[in-house]
């Protein structure tokens, strides 16, 4: 039997895995508890979407449109947890993205300017020249993204541009932040237990209450005005091989 999917439908509790979802325009499509598996959403228009409880596996969105999309609830990775969704060429500004498991996701060459994510689960995932930033008039260029509470553990966000975002008790042990921009950010509570942070830049940066006992000053882009709580101060010398003493 044929499932009829159209822009507006909402469908419950359906396999959607023989759908061919090439260049269709779903607008404020709503599924709920439904199965989408090795599926190629290619040109496909999901904007205004909402997505709960679904899952997507190894899918692949290439050119999508998911503007204001919401997912909840939804898992990306495969039933072993090793292959997740790929997003390449994607619109994605002010999607969000609640308590989803995205691991080993890989965002690549995307809009995301807006894009929230909380709670989420993007273990090993990979942010590729994922552009949270947009244009506002000539030569000014800002920055909005959230990435609030979620598991970032050995993700790649080489040279991401995240600076004034919100990104306060997320998990970014063993991640790679080379050349990362995270200057004015919010990254309170977050841990960078053995994260790869050369060249970083944290001028402004909110840091208290984060894991800074293998954050190397010496390596950073910048550090004016980053904050620190009295505690945080002697792990960050002593990794520097600083002998500090109390009194």
């Amino acid at each position: 039997m044929s499932i009829e999917i159209k822009a507006g439908s909402h469908l419950k509790s359906v396999d959607l895995s023989d759908v061919d979802w090439t260049d269709l325009d779903l607008l404020d499509l709503e599924l709920t508890d439904c199965t989408i598996k090795d599926a190629q959403f290619s040109g496909v228009v999901l904007q205004g979407g909402r997505f709960k409880g679904c899952r997507f596996i190894r899918c692949r969105f290439a050119h999508a449109d998911l503007r204001e999309a919401e997912f909840a609830d939804c898992v990306f990775a495969d039933d072993a947890g090793h292959v997740g969704a790929q997003f390449a060429f994607c619109r994605l500004e002010a999607a969000c993205f609640a308590r989803c498991d995205l691991s080993f996701a890989r965002f690549e060459r995307s809009s995301m300017y807006g894009l929230e994510m909380e709670a989420c689960n993007l273990r090993g995932s990979a942010f590729m020249r994922a552009d949270f930033g947009r244009t506002f008039g000539r030569n000014v260029v800002k920055h909005s993204g959230v990435l609030k509470g979620c598991n970032l553990e050995l993700a790649d966000l080489t040279q991401i541009r995240l600076p004034d975002c919100d990104l306060n008790r997320s998990s970014f042990r063993e991640a790679v932040l080379v050349d990362a921009d995270l200057e004015g950010a919010d990254l309170r509570e977050c841990d960078f237990f053995q994260a790869l942070t050369v060249g970083v830049k944290l001028a402004r940066a909110d840091l208290r209450g984060a894991e800074v006992s293998g954050l190397n000053l010496a390596e950073l882009a910048t550090l004016d005005g980053m904050k620190v709580s009295s505690e945080q101060q002697y792990r960050l010398l002593t990794a520097m091989g600083l002998d500090v003493h109390a009194d």
